[in-house]
């Protein structure tokens, strides 16, 4: 009896929150009465957000990428909060993973297949990756799934040659420069408009490398980022090898 209680409840209160946030309203309701703000052009309308990123999205970012310009523009403030949590997760990994004396464990030589193809195919690697996030406006794709197949190239030369090991200093360099040139960009935008990683370079033609604005330069700057901890994570992961 308790078990079928308690599922009642459960379907009640999923009904409950399911109806809130799907906004259905209850009786007769004048969709006229119901008026949105719009803080793009800070005025009441009744054009809702989402129908304002579809049909205005390239007039207001100049990225054809729908996606890359909520993501990256519109709500870039929660991208940067999702690259920290991104950088606090690798530091937790580099935490756990660190010992003072740590054992090295013996590992074999790679197959001679996998060598020559991680020779060929790492350059190729790299430069797909950035190709992911140099055209993310406009394209699918972006800085994380561009940095996480440049992580995949090293991750690739691991398994090659299980005595590599990247050089963590050059990493964290490399990490800390793109995150403080996402912070600037951010700080420049607050600066010049009033308004944090507000799109202040000129967006270009639509469907050009060079269009969108500070777009592409943050997401190069969250690729290379992203790659950087990745990376680390897997070095991290991999041990002390002889």
């Amino acid at each position: 009896m308790k078990r079928v209680l308690a599922a009642i409840i459960a379907i009640l209160i999923f009904i409950v929150f399911a109806m809130a946030f799907a906004k259905v309203p209850f009786g007769d309701v004048n969709l006229e009465d119901y008026h949105y703000y719009n803080p793009i052009t800070n005025e009441t309308t009744q054009d809702s957000v989402p129908n304002h990123y579809l049909v205005e999205g390239k007039n207001d970012t100049g990225s054809t990428n729908i996606v890359t310009a909520v993501v990256v523009d519109y709500r870039g403030f929660d991208t940067l909060g999702e690259v920290t949590v991104l950088f606090l997760a690798s530091t937790g990994v580099g935490a756990l993973m660190y010992v003072e004396e740590k054992k090295k464990r013996k590992v074999k030589r790679a197959n001679a297949v996998v060598e020559t193809g991680a020779k060929l195919l790492f350059g190729f690697i790299i430069l797909f990756g950035a190709y992911i996030f140099v055209h993310g406006h406009l394209t699918p794709g972006g800085g994380f799934p561009g940095g996480a197949v440049i992580a995949s190239s090293f991750l690739l030369l691991y398994l090659a040659y299980p005595k590599f090991h990247a050089e963590h200093k050059k990493l964290n360099i490399s990490e800390s420069l793109a995150g403080l040139t996402f912070v600037i960009i951010g700080l420049l935008g607050l600066l010049i408009a009033g308004y944090f990683l507000y799109n202040f370079l000129p967006f270009g033609l639509p469907t050009y490398l060079f269009s969108a604005g500070v777009i592409p330069i943050i997401y190069t700057a969250i690729g290379i980022k992203v790659g950087s901890e990745l990376t680390g994570i897997v070095d991290a992961m991999m041990g002390v090898r002889e």
